[in-house]
């Protein structure tokens, strides 16, 4: 969590020096006296313990940034909106953000899904998407004058590591649990073509609607597949939903999920069954 909180506030500096180096074009939500951000957080959802750590680190470096005068004589001004960690929120906020605060950049836009449907309304008025909190390849690809990411990719995270961690635990059979969007579809491809590189293909594969709570029919399919190895395509509340499942019915696989499956909130939540987990970062 502490290197995607840095990479977030290292946006807010980042996005600042563009905005002094733009300000002579006249730029929306630049004027001589402020700068406005804007940022999409999910503050009521299944992610809200993770996005109000990010608003609230973003707007603690806003303060010392003002306190110490600002950038170039401006003034930062930071606009949180909430989207539930659904999309179609995603888009009404982005619209607020772009069209009535008039906002120079997005700055730290949390979720893959969210990102996706927000991008086109910010990109409609030239507006920055920057350091979105998601390492979906979308958001660099296809490339894009407004697009700035800052992580490595989960597809290229878990095409790394899943063949790592067969090796290191001798694992034979390789299934999937992983969110029915395109977040969990990203974790997935990386899994598959990470198997395919060394001979290996997955055993069994089950997925989950955005949103889900209950778990036990995807964790009792994989425990009848007898998989050793489980690649979660999960976030938060889900990781803990889905091991905490499968710990309960007597199923211990090692479990491996991208970045965006740990923060220091799975052990503080999930407690000492969340012990053995593995995950991937995003440097």
């Amino acid at each position: 969590m502490k290197l995607k909180s840095t990479a977030v506030l290292s946006a807010l500096a980042c996005v600042a020096a563009l905005s002094a180096a733009t300000a002579q074009a006249q730029s929306q939500g630049i004027s001589k006296t402020e700068i406005t951000l804007g940022s999409i957080q999910d503050l009521s959802g299944p992610l809200a313990g993770f996005g109000k750590q990010i608003r609230n680190g973003m707007t603690l470096r806003v303060n010392e940034l003002n306190e110490q005068g600002g950038i170039n004589g401006r003034k930062v001004k930071l606009i949180v909106e909430d989207s539930g960690y659904d999309p179609k929120k995603a888009v009404l906020a982005a619209q607020k953000l772009v069209n009535q605060d008039k906002i120079f950049a997005m700055v730290g836009h949390l979720g893959t899904a969210q990102n996706l449907a927000a991008m086109p309304v910010q990109f409609e008025k030239n507006v920055l998407n920057f350091f979105p909190v998601t390492a979906a390849r979308e958001m660099y690809e296809p490339f894009h004058k407004l697009k700035y990411s800052f992580a490595a990719t989960y597809y290229d995270q878990m095409k790394a590591a899943v063949p790592k961690l067969v090796k290191e635990k001798n694992a034979k059979k390789v299934c999937s649990m992983y969110q029915d969007d395109e977040f969990g579809l990203e974790v997935q491809r990386g899994a598959d073509d990470g198997l395919k590189a060394i001979g290996m293909t997955m055993v069994e594969k089950t997925s989950f609607k955005r949103g889900a709570t209950d778990f036990s029919s995807q964790i009792a399919k994989l425990k009848a597949s007898e998989c050793d190895l489980v690649v979660l395509g999960t976030i938060i509340r889900e990781t803990i939903g889905g091991i905490g499942t499968a710990r309960k019915l007597g199923y211990n696989p090692v479990f491996l999920g991208s970045s965006a499956a740990y923060t220091d909130l799975i052990h503080k939540l999930g407690g000492k069954a969340m012990d053995g987990l593995y995950a991937t970062m995003t440097v």
